[in-house]
């Protein structure tokens, strides 16, 4: 079999999802800020999906020390993540509307740089990015859905890890208690359940289903 047209590759994300729900997902437009163990896994899911637009965001490199749970490969060292990304994204969605930028968000850019996109995805890794993005997002943009990752360090039950509306467009994954400063590592299989409900509800925001 040849490498498959955009045609073919749509036409098999019909077949699995139907035509109005692809449809929905094909017009979505997200913005990932972070793009370590929960950035990487939401756009590979949302990519794998046939979400028409995403948006890359984060400053950092890849090093050695991502390779346990992020989606990286060892030739990738010491490249910028957003670059990185891009290209394992694209092996995986070649048609896929993929744009990046090599970036640090913060106060005085967020304005300019969220504006674009119907859905903002938080998936920093240190608690203080996490309330900056957070906080900037619901006072600047109330009108655009936010969802957010708190909680998935350690090894502790799957079923800890949930999805919870936290105000009208604001919805929060996670078991939200545990961290990294508590002496809790990062593993892959629970980071990826937090980065997969993350993505999950992004695609049910696109799909206009809902968390009560």
């Amino acid at each position: 079999m040849g490498f498959p047209t955009k045609k073919e590759m749509y036409d098999a994300l019909v077949e699995r999802h139907g035509k109005g729900l692809q449809a929905k997902f094909s017009n979505g437009t997200v913005a990932v800020c972070g793009l370590g163990g929960l950035g990487s896994n939401i756009a590979l899911h949302l990519v794998r999906a046939g979400v028409g637009h995403i948006h890359l965001m984060d400053f950092d490199k890849v090093n050695i020390s991502n390779l346990n749970r992020q989606q990286y490969f060892p030739d990738q060292l010491g490249r910028y993540k957003a670059d990185a990304l891009t290209e394992t994204l694209k092996r995986a969605a070649p048609y896929c509307d993929i744009t990046s930028q090599v970036v640090k968000l913060d106060e005085d850019n967020i304005d300019k740089l969220l504006a674009p996109y119907d859905i903002i995805c938080e998936a920093f890794d240190k608690a203080d990015q996490k309330a900056m993005l957070v906080n900037a997002v619901l006072e600047k943009f109330p009108e655009k859905y936010l969802v957010s990752g708190s909680g998935m360090a350690g090894l502790g039950s799957s079923n800890e890890i949930i999805t919870r509306c936290i105000g009208k467009r604001f919805y929060l994954c996670g078991d939200g208690k545990s961290d990294v400063s508590d002496g809790l590592g990062l593993v892959s299989a629970r980071v990826a359940i937090c980065a997969a409900h993350q993505a999950n509800m992004i695609l049910r925001i696109l799909a206009e289903e809902f968390e009560p």
